[in-house]
């Protein structure tokens, strides 16, 4: 049976696409309401709870917007400034998740995910109850690049739950980073293009902690401040390095500074957020953790959340910065690179949050994997650009103007993602 145009499965898309356009900050507290219910929690204290989180999540994301709506301009200004030219644009984690939810196999992926991660908890191969149901989407691009050059409906579902295993996996392995480096305890992070850089990310950051010589180049926030004193500080960090970001860019002054003002202000407002989470998210991390140890004897379970709370240390933040103009260097002087960095560019901390954890905030060790791992994710999303492109054509996406090929570091460049389609493509 052709999927594709049947009546039924385009009113299930579009109720998912409706459904999904409410955002992180509606779903999450519906969300975080019905486990605490399910978790034995009072109505009252489950649903100021899930409010508590909705207004969090409201803070960071009006935090990331601050954060992206800067350091995209000034990024796109670098490109342009140097007149770099590549042959495959960029197109974003936006670009990638539209073509993800339009492809057919969309309307399957979310409750397909849930029951997947509700059988994982119940036989105890994952700690991670993740309620992070927008980011759902990194198992759906997957999916829909599988079902790209199968046309089989059942290999793509199989490719995306593959990919969500992975994720709850690498996710239930980093949480005790996220308690003792980010102090945030109870929580994991399963996003996709977060989690893909930890299984080469983390074992190189631990080579170099043991190299000779690069062992002991640190800088990490506690460092900085102690060398510069208040001008080491988490807020001047991020003024100076958004001023020379500016300054790449070709800002004139007056957009220098403002540029600077901004980076200085997600410094010091997302941890604040953060803060507000973990106030309503503790509640529902002990509820849950009770409730699993007298049913099932699991004495921790985790709450998957979006990367964006981890992206608000300084160490992040910093990390991030300079990579940024790195990227745009790796992406001229790579031979067989193709990829024009773009659209992903401001999306440069969520793929780095895992390497900052490992380094311990060591931002030098962090700019030093960063940049290997980067190197590949270029390779990846120039491999992948064809089949990425035709999923883009199917999925009725309006290509850039003059481009005949498009990728995207998130997904595209995804380690995970790319290895489930060099596997599936084999039989293909």
């Amino acid at each position: 049976m052709e999927v594709k145009g049947n009546p039924v499965m385009d009113r299930m898309v579009e109720f998912l696409q409706s459904f999904l356009a409410l955002g992180p900050t509606v779903i999450l507290p519906v969300a975080i309401f019905l486990i605490g219910i399910a978790f034995g929690q009072k109505i009252g204290k489950a649903f100021r709870s899930g409010i508590t989180i909705g207004v969090a999540f409201v803070g960071i994301f009006l935090v990331v917007d601050l954060l992206v709506s800067n350091l995209g301009p000034a990024a796109n200004g670098m490109v342009d400034r140097f007149g770099i030219e590549l042959n495959v644009i960029d197109v974003g984690w936006p670009g990638a998740a539209s073509m993800s939810w339009a492809s057919p196999i969309a309307a399957f992926i979310i409750p397909l995910g849930l029951l997947v991660n509700v059988i994982m908890l119940a036989t105890n191969t994952t700690r991670t109850m993740n309620v992070d149901i927008w980011n759902f989407w990194h198992f759906t691009f997957t999916g829909a690049i599988v079902y790209t050059i199968s046309g089989s409906m059942i290999q793509g579902l199989i490719a995306a739950v593959l990919f969500q295993i992975a994720c709850l996996k690498i996710a239930d392995w980093t949480a005790p980073m996220l308690r003792d480096y980010f102090d945030l305890p109870g929580v994991s992070v399963a996003t996709g293009s977060t989690v893909s850089y930890a299984p080469l990310g983390i074992p190189l950051v631990k080579l170099l902690q043991k190299t000779p010589v690069i062992k002991n180049w640190n800088a990490d926030p506690d460092s900085i401040q102690r060398r510069f004193g208040v001008f080491g500080e988490s807020i001047f960090m991020g003024l100076f390095l958004g001023i020379g970001l500016g300054l790449l860019a070709g800002y004139p002054f007056g957009e220098t500074i403002q540029i600077g003002m901004a980076m200085a202000g997600v410094m010091v407002l997302m941890p604040r957020m953060v803060k507000i989470l973990m106030e309503g998210l503790t509640p529902v991390s002990e509820s849950a953790r009770e409730f699993l140890k007298k049913k099932f004897g699991q004495k921790d379970i985790y709450i998957g959340l979006d990367a964006a709370v981890a992206i608000g240390h300084p160490s992040v933040i910093s990390t991030a910065l300079i990579l940024v103009p790195i990227t745009v260097l790796l992406a001229v002087i790579l031979p067989g690179n193709n990829v024009l960095p773009f659209g992903d560019l401001a999306t440069i901390p969520f793929i780095v949050a895992f390497i900052v954890g490992a380094a311990r905030g060591n931002i030098v060790h962090s700019v030093i994997v960063g940049s290997i791992l980067i190197a590949l994710t270029l390779y990846m999303a120039t491999d992948i650009a064809v089949i990425h492109t035709e999923m883009a054509v199917n999925g009725q996406f309006n290509l850039p103007e003059g481009t005949n090929l498009v990728s995207s570091l998130d997904q595209g460049g995804n380690l995970i993602n790319w290895v489930i389609w060099k596997v599936f493509a084999i039989f293909n």
